[in-house]
């Protein structure tokens, strides 16, 4: 592996570059394309093989966003950025930092998700380590031989075994781990040298990728039970030995496979799971902005989860949580959330995977409320039944909050929080214009997937979108700099309540319940400096005051600029 020399300076950034000539510019860390001035140009042998005119990185910036934007394709579009991924990083995230509300729907959701269907048909270029069952033993030597820089940080591992609301992609659940990594980046200021993106492609069962003659991953069913594990396992234990300060996070893995890999390496290696963990920071985020807005305490709280996936239980779990932090307990506080799956109100009456079972209710509780075999299945009884302030979506099912569904929301709440947080945009549970309409303006409501303003005639309003690029580059950023041995919860809860506090008093009013993604980058700080400040109070990392845990973090962020390059 190589070492990428990168120091800061009072001006910028200073790289030492170990090659010459045409290397230099087939190196994206390295290439500034039309950026290099002409001492650079004289100095790495660059003179005639660029164009004359030497530019600054924003004007590349503006001329590559405009011709990105050209194509109307979204899926082209994550082809072209890709591309420039591929040739000048640098510029890659100067673009995307500085057009994210534009181009975060590209490289991340919705997008990613049909990036991710059609890969192995796109793929251009190979970025971040696929482990197959075949590298069972010597998992450790590829890492090793395979990873391009020796100070990788933070890795975004999968399996691919469920990607967003898709499923089992195999080896095109790459895209995604690499779109978070941008995130990071772009976001959080983590220098995309210190990134690593995983796949874990332990074959698939996707069989129309099984017969596709140009599908590029591991060709078999996929791997289960005992060898799957042992095949984390040594992945683990070999990304600690290679990297030893190595964050890790857990993207897209099947609900169960998804518990059980948290729970088992959350003591092993500092980890958490995007999905289950950072979704719940953001609904709980969402609740306490709806607070802020409506003045009600967030202990009156009556949240119905719709759908029990990880994601769903995830959120059920956050909730509960934050509701027991704030002072809630016992039958008061198991009573604030229920959470419902294909078969209804989860209730201690079925068998479920364990998982479920920390969500279910008494089965008394549910006839209590009036339900009985056929209600308690049916959304819309539940409602009102439950007459629930908080309706969150995670079932994956298009359009389930119907009319009828959202206006008995309105019907037991005066502003019901309403929260469609499946994606991509396809199986959101609402559309949020439709939501207001039905409401009259009343809902206060975030999607998971970006969505436009919606006008009922006074203006516009601006949707937030409940999305967990808000947690997860600020959550990973406090968790490296902090040197935190563990992901704990009361960092995740830090996270969330970061967030929440983070709205300004301009969102609130407008009734929007998630920040600007323009303020990403100001949100990663505040969010870092809370996770790690939270770090140390569950004694998980040393001691730094607050002044200087602030000032570590800004030193820490990277910002994509064009470095002043030396030879090395």
């Amino acid at each position: 592996m190589d070492k990428f020399d990168l120091t800061r300076t009072e001006h910028g950034y200073r790289l030492k570059v170990p090659t010459l000539g045409t290397s230099v510019l087939r190196y994206p860390l390295y290439n500034k394309g039309t950026g290099f001035t002409e001492e650079e140009r004289e100095r790495f042998h660059l003179q005639g093989l660029l164009p004359a005119q030497v530019n600054d990185i924003d004007t590349q910036a503006a001329r590559v966003f405009k011709s990105i934007m050209y194509n109307p394709d979204p899926v082209g579009r994550h082809i072209d950025l890709a591309s420039l991924q591929d040739r000048n990083e640098h510029l890659y995230y100067r673009v995307l930092a500085s057009n994210l509300e534009a181009l975060m729907p590209i490289v991340y959701t919705p997008t990613v998700g049909q990036a991710s269907q059609y890969f192995s048909r796109v793929f251009r270029r190979a970025r971040g380590i696929w482990i197959t069952p075949e590298h069972s033993g010597r998992i450790e030597q590829v890492l090793r031989h395979a990873a391009p820089f020796e100070d990788v940080q933070l890795m975004v591992v999968t399996d691919n075994e469920a990607i967003l609301g898709i499923g089992d992609q195999g080896a095109g659940g790459m895209a995604i781990s690499v779109g978070k990594l941008a995130l990071y980046c772009a976001g959080a200021g983590i220098h995309p040298a210190r990134t690593l993106p995983i796949s874990l492609d332990v074959g698939t069962d996707n069989e129309d990728l099984l017969e596709d003659p140009l599908y590029l991953g591991y060709r078999e069913k996929r791997l289960r039970g005992d060898a799957y594990l042992a095949l984390v396992d040594e992945f683990v234990a070999a990304a600690k030995a290679v990297f030893p300060s190595v964050v890790i996070q857990w993207e897209d893995f099947r609900k169960d496979n998804a518990l059980s890999i948290l729970n088992r390496y959350r003591n092993v290696v500092p980890s958490f799971n995007d999905d289950i963990q950072g979704t719940g920071a953001v609904a709980y985020a969402c609740m306490h902005a709806a607070c802020r807005i409506t003045g009600n305490p967030i202990t009156e709280s009556r949240v119905l989860v719709y759908g029990a996936g990880a994601a769903g239980y995830g959120i059920a779990k956050k909730i509960l949580g934050g509701l027991r932090f704030n002072g809630l307990e016992g039958d008061a506080l198991r009573r604030s959330v229920v959470a419902m799956d294909s078969r209804g109100i989860l209730s201690d009456v079925h068998d479920f995977q364990d998982y479920k079972a920390e969500l279910a209710w008494p089965e008394a509780w549910v006839t209590d409320i009036g339900l009985d075999d056929r209600t308690r299945r049916n959304l819309l009884d539940v409602i009102r039944a439950y007459r629930p302030n908080v309706l969150i979506g995670t079932s994956g099912q298009a359009d389930s909050f119907n009319e009828e569904v959202v206006k008995a929301m309105a019907e037991v709440c005066d502003q019901p929080v309403i929260l469609p947080m499946s994606n991509p945009t396809s199986i959101s549970e609402a559309k949020p214009a439709r939501v207001l309409r039905w409401t009259e303006g009343r809902a206060l409501v975030a999607t998971g997937s970006p969505f436009d303003d919606v006008d009922l005639g006074d203006g516009p309003q601006r949707i937030g979108q409940a999305n967990n690029v808000f947690i997860f580059p600020g959550l990973g950023l406090g968790t490296i700099v902090s040197g935190a041995t563990e992901v704990t919860e009361g960092m995740i809860g830090a996270a969330s309540k970061a967030l929440a506090d983070s709205l300004t008093d301009e969102e609130i009013a407008g009734r929007c319940l998630m920040p600007e993604v323009t303020r990403l980058w100001e949100i990663c700080g505040q969010v870092a400096v809370e996770v790690a400040e939270r770090a140390m109070r569950d004694q998980v990392a040393e001691e730094i005051p607050h002044d200087e845990l602030v000032k570590k973090i800004d030193d820490y962020r990277w910002r994509p600029v064009y470095p002043e390059m030396v030879s090395a």
